[in-house]
């Protein structure tokens, strides 16, 4: 059985010299014409998912509902919850967002360095990985949105036709999800310990975002006066904008209830995770053909 070029003549001869806006080109082309791979790349993982444990892809569903139920008693025990009204659906509108963010993230660290051998046999455009991976946490937030429903039945007065935005909110996470993953599906075929430290940067990640607080509650206390940085860090958090965002549209605001989310915030968001992508795509694209010699 004869094993096929990692990467055909004339695409090694042309792809570490092509210009920025021709790889986004050739990115945006390479998954579109694999669309058929990509779809089916996503139901093998969510099938995969669903072999390796008893429970399968209702995880999606016990999971964040779990970590809800630490969060909500440890912070009650410590701080009475901040005293916020219906606070377990005040952490559950962070977690599920945040839940989808970190499994597209770690999934898609891996979705090239494991799948060595495929790649040394065949030729195909190597984004159609990460892409795929991003897109299976896709799946995964829909069944996360099944015990949001849940919780929403012991809110009635939250049930809004806000709700119809988290769709909205959710183009821009996965804009700036899939920028971020197609950077660490690179990275991690030459730096294999970008694995571990993800995780740790993500824990850290997910405290300095307002996933268990509000950034009512700092301006309250004055705490972001205090310490500046922080102030400066949550600016420039993207998860600030999308937490608050997912929460005034399920949860409400500090003194209200729900309502339209800070859509000049999104845009901007939106705008900066477009230009994120079209960065990363190109890094991806200049990478691409080493991925074979380096596993």
């Amino acid at each position: 059985m004869s094993v096929t070029s990692e990467v055909p003549a004339a695409y090694r001869n042309t792809a570490g010299d092509a210009g920025a806006l021709r790889l986004i080109r050739d990115g945006i082309d390479d998954v579109r014409s694999r669309r058929r791979l990509v779809r089916y790349l996503v139901a093998a993982d969510m099938r995969k998912r669903g072999a390796d444990t008893l429970l399968g892809n209702l995880w999606w569903v016990i999971d964040p509902l779990l970590q809800m139920v630490v969060y909500v008693v440890l912070v009650t025990l410590i701080s009475r919850g901040h005293g916020i009204e219906d606070y377990p659906l005040f952490i559950f509108a962070a977690i599920l967002p945040w839940k989808w963010f970190t499994a597209s993230v770690m999934d898609a660290t891996a979705s090239v360095a494991s799948q060595d051998r495929l790649i040394k046999q065949i030729a195909f455009p190597k984004i159609v990985l990460p892409v795929s991976a991003t897109a299976a946490g896709v799946v995964g937030f829909a069944f996360g949105l099944i015990p949001l429903g849940g919780l929403m039945l012991f809110s009635l007065d939250r049930i809004t036709p806000y709700l119809l935005l988290i769709p909205v909110i959710a183009v821009v996470q996965f804009v700036f999800t899939l920028a971020l993953a197609l950077l660490v599906a690179a990275g991690n075929v030459f730096f294999r310990d970008l694995g571990n430290v993800a995780r740790h940067l993500l824990r850290l990640w997910f405290y300095l975002s307002p996933g268990l607080y509000s950034l009512a509650l700092l301006e309250q206390v004055n705490f972001l006066d205090q310490y500046p940085i922080l102030r400066t860090l949550l600016e420039l958090n993207p998860f600030a904008i999308l937490f608050e965002a997912y929460r005034t549209v399920i949860w409400g605001i500090p003194d209200g209830p729900p309502t339209y989310p800070n859509f000049a915030a999104l845009a901007l968001l939106f705008v900066g995770s477009t230009l994120f992508l079209a960065v990363t795509t190109v890094v991806f694209k200049r990478l691409e053909p080493n991925f074979a010699k380096v596993l």
